[in-house]
């Protein structure tokens, strides 16, 4: 008889190398714990392989062309002609390394940590079982084991679509020979943001959202102005649609829309949010509900006795800097340090589109909801100095969203140019509870974007 192996043993597992995964892993083996790192995709994760990364290429090379197109308001001149390849190489080569994660698993393997490719899941308390190209490990682990398995594309159940060859992110940051035309299924910010760049180089695009506007999470001003954006560089924004089925042909993809309208496209790229991957890890095998949509998280990152999570599964904002900044939360924890601990009160994002849109806290919704008493202040950028300097491609605003009652910031967008980098000052303002008496005393300086802030900080009723 052939004995059982016994189980390999560490004082931690990660399953999902994501960002936060991976650092979580390389940071517990530098300071000598016993890991090992298991992920059945690629180390690093979505991020640099399939989103913000290679997107972000993208939307840089589309961006100089529409700068590029300004010339004839501001100085001359120019003849544009786009050209996909370099953007596609640069993908290729040096975001991704040809979608190769050898980097990545040497990196993580230098810091002290051991890497199973493979499917990871949780086998009881203190269990976990890997299922490997060559069979199944058992792996004991003595301290704990932190969940980052991320999200994958969520396709929408529309009649026909799951039999046609449509994209998902993944896909349309690997093209090389651009569509004639493209169908865009969802506004949010990743469909906005690949609507724009592929329609910038000259693909004909239309982007559909069953919703009453795109971007639904933001302040309904900043939806409006991206809209005009869109469309301003000849895009197609329907929404409040119902979407009664897809089709495709061989060549062509036609969308039927609620009354038989039919939108007909080359290509069709599904960008209709993502969804956790939380059903096949064990959860049950812990007391946990393997059907949850989310983990919930204490301020250290706990979810049971035994097993952490961070990312995109813990539900408090699907975005590469909370994976780490959580990931953080969870190594202090994990080695025992004394905080500080999880505070998600000034939880920042940008949708980088052109206008770019960022946003910290709570919109001015949201704040009502929540019940405080709420005044808000609103300033456009095309009528601060800097934006009337800067004329073309200028649209934009800033919102503040105080608590009448505290005097303080609650939420805020930057919505124009480098509206990411602008919102720094706002995401300060809302996590340090800055006084507006306060920010009403900066000096800002003259002409930026930033001034702005100072325009929309003086219409509050503070």
């Amino acid at each position: 008889m052939t004995a059982t192996p016994a189980p390999a043993e560490a004082d931690v597992v990660v399953i999902g190398l994501g960002p936060g995964g991976e650092h979580v892993a390389a940071s517990l083996a530098r300071a000598g714990l016993s890991v090992v790192g298991v992920d059945e995709r690629l180390v690093g994760g979505e991020c640099p392989y399939f989103g913000c990364v290679p997107s972000k290429m993208m939307i840089r090379g589309a961006d100089a062309l529409a700068e590029a197109r300004r010339v004839s308001e501001l100085s001359g001149s120019a003849d544009v002609h786009p050209e996909w390849t370099p953007i596609a190489d640069r993908i290729r080569d040096e975001a991704t390394d040809d979608w190769d994660d050898t980097v990545a698993v040497e990196r993580l393997e230098k810091a002290g940590a051991r890497f199973v490719r493979g499917h990871g899941q949780l086998s009881g308390p203190g269990r976990v079982t890997v299922e490997t190209a060559d069979g199944s490990e058992e792996i004991s682990v003595r301290r704990g084991v932190v969940l980052n398995t991320g999200t994958a594309p969520a396709v929408p159940p529309v009649d026909g679509l799951a039999d046609t060859p449509y994209w998902t992110n993944r896909d349309a940051v690997r093209v090389r020979d651009l569509p004639e035309s493209l169908i865009v299924l969802g506004g949010g910010a990743i469909g906005c943001e690949l609507a724009q760049a592929f329609a910038r180089f000259g693909v004909r695009t239309t982007v559909v959202e069953v919703a009453e506007r795109i971007l639904a999470p933001e302040e309904p001003e900043s939806s409006k102005v991206v809209a005009a954006a869109l469309e301003a560089d000849g895009i197609g924004v329907r929404t409040g649609v119902e979407i009664d089925r897809v089709d495709h042909d061989g060549s062509t993809f036609t969308m039927t829309l609620g009354g038989g309208e039919a939108l007909e496209a080359t290509a069709l790229l599904v960008a209709a949010g993502r969804r956790t991957n939380l059903g096949d890890i064990g959860l049950d095998t812990v007391g946990l509900d393997p059907k949850a949509r989310t983990l919930d998280v204490d301020e250290r990152m706990r979810v049971t006795d035994g097993v952490w999570a961070i990312g995109d599964i813990t539900g408090k904002g699907a975005f590469t800097h909370m994976s780490m900044y959580q990931a953080g939360v969870a190594v202090r924890d994990l080695l025992g340090e004394d905080g500080p601990w999880a505070d998600y009160r000034a939880v920042s994002r940008v949708t980088f589109t052109d206008p770019e849109v960022g946003s910290v806290g709570m919109t001015e919704q949201q704040a009502r909801d929540a019940g405080i008493r709420v005044t808000t202040g609103t300033a456009p950028i095309p009528e601060s100095s800097r934006g009337w300097i800067h004329k073309a491609g200028n649209d934009g605003l800033i919102k503040v969203v105080a608590d009448a009652d505290r005097g303080v910031l609650v939420g805020a967008s930057s919505v124009g140019p480098n509206g990411g980098e602008v919102l720094g000052m706002l995401v300060t303002a809302v996590h340090a509870e800055v006084p507006v008496a306060t920010l009403r005393t900066m000096h800002f300086a003259y002409p930026t974007f930033h001034r702005t802030i100072e325009t929309a900080l003086g219409e509050l009723e503070v």
